[in-house]
């Protein structure tokens, strides 16, 4: 099957993969609800079944109060096998879809979830139907579908290490920007600075206090100070809160720091600063909570060989594949760190990911799904 015919394809499948869509958006699926990722991935579950037909294995993970994850494994006719990473959970809070219901005007479909990421679930799903449909060459596809990534996957990152220390490559169905696959990402790290003081009554016993709000006030510049924007690093002092009235002073008071960096040698600079942090009262106290979430996704030679696999199919599919480093994090981080073979962004074309103007573009879906085909084609080859 020659490149044009397997876009003439996956553009005949166009209709039906909308279809597809409407139906994963209109199953609302938020990280922190547990009775609706479940309905959600019930229902995940028969659609594949339908587009795909039965698994050769399905594994179903507990993750307690969190999404639980599910792997379904299709055996392959060449060498290896290649794990399609996809989560199903949104930011999108229960209620939503009625406010803000599935919708396609000029040319782009928005709805909560559209873009990120259940359009690259679609994809993700019809490139492996298609290949078999059309009795292509192709590895054993493992697809695993997680339900917490919107809340940093705390109960699913054991589960995407384990599964793909084995495979050839992982692809990640996050969305592109503007096409381009995201082959550098950010390390975030989620932290909380809380000071305890002395509680008083700042009119009648002033003195006897020491305020939690002060100290705090005091490090936070300390804090944001550790930004050193020339290695990728960034924080922000995003949340702050303590007190119980203008007339006392405050016993305690937080703040929550988002960090993002781009070299995991940073790693170890923040975290001791953090810990060293130390108010001129020594009557309060600090401590520091939290974690760091991801490590940066740093490409090392198997991730830039599978970039260049990508960039020479989407060649011979006729346009160029472009790739690009962006400050959020995925699913992708974790499988980078370990030094295994990833690409990401292999989803939706479109924008306004967690904005209320989140769409996805329709007219690239065929040949971003056309691009896993022959990614896959491409990795059975390689590996026979």
């Amino acid at each position: 099957m020659t490149p044009s015919d397997l876009t003439s394809a996956t553009r005949q499948a166009l209709p039906e993969m909308i279809q597809d869509l409407r139906t994963l958006v209109e199953l609302e699926t938020p990280s922190n609800d547990k009775r609706l990722l479940d309905a959600g991935l019930a229902a995940i579950s028969g659609w594949l079944v339908e587009r795909l037909g039965e698994p050769d294995a399905t594994e179903r993970h507990d993750c307690g109060p969190h999404g639980d994850v599910l792997t379904v494994t299709y055996r392959g006719t060449a060498p290896g096998t290649v794990l399609l990473l996809c989560h199903y959970d949104t930011v999108w809070p229960a209620g939503t879809l009625a406010e803000w219901p599935f919708e396609i005007e000029d040319g782009r479909a928005s709805g909560p979830g559209v873009f990120d990421m259940k359009t690259g679930l679609v994809q993700a799903v019809w490139a492996l139907r298609l290949l078999r449909e059309l009795e292509l060459p192709h590895p054993t596809v493992r697809l695993l579908l997680n339900g917490d990534e919107e809340i940093g996957s705390p109960a699913s990152r054991r589960h995407i290490e384990r599964l793909s220390e084995d495979v050839l490559a992982t692809l990640v169905f996050e969305a592109s920007l503007d096409g381009a696959l995201k082959t550098v990402r950010k390390g975030v790290g989620l932290f909380d600075v809380t000071a305890y003081g002395v509680e008083s009554h700042a009119g009648l016993d002033p003195f006897a206090g020491a305020s939690a709000i002060h100290a705090l006030a005091e490090v936070v510049p300390r804090i944001a100070g550790l930004s050193a924007p020339e290695r990728g690093t960034t924080v922000n002092v995003g949340l702050i809160s303590g007190g119980t009235g203008r007339n006392v002073i405050a016993a305690r008071a937080s703040c929550g720091i988002d960090i993002r960096i781009a070299e995991p040698e940073e790693m170890a600079r923040i975290d001791a600063a953090l810990h060293a942090l130390a108010p001129s009262d020594q009557r309060v106290r600090l401590t520091v909570t939290g974690e760091w979430n991801r490590p940066p996704m740093v490409p090392g030679d198997a991730s830039r060989r599978l970039f260049q696999r990508a960039h020479a199919v989407a060649a011979e599919q006729g346009w160029e594949l472009t790739e690009t480093a962006v400050g959020g994090a995925s699913d992708g981080n974790f499988v980078s760190a370990l030094g295994r073979p990833v690409l990401d962004g292999l989803g939706a074309l479109g924008s306004g990911a967690h904005a209320r103007h989140e769409h996805t573009v329709l007219a690239p879906i065929p040949s971003r799904t056309a691009l896993t085909i022959g990614l896959l084609r491409a990795l059975a080859a390689d590996a026979s």
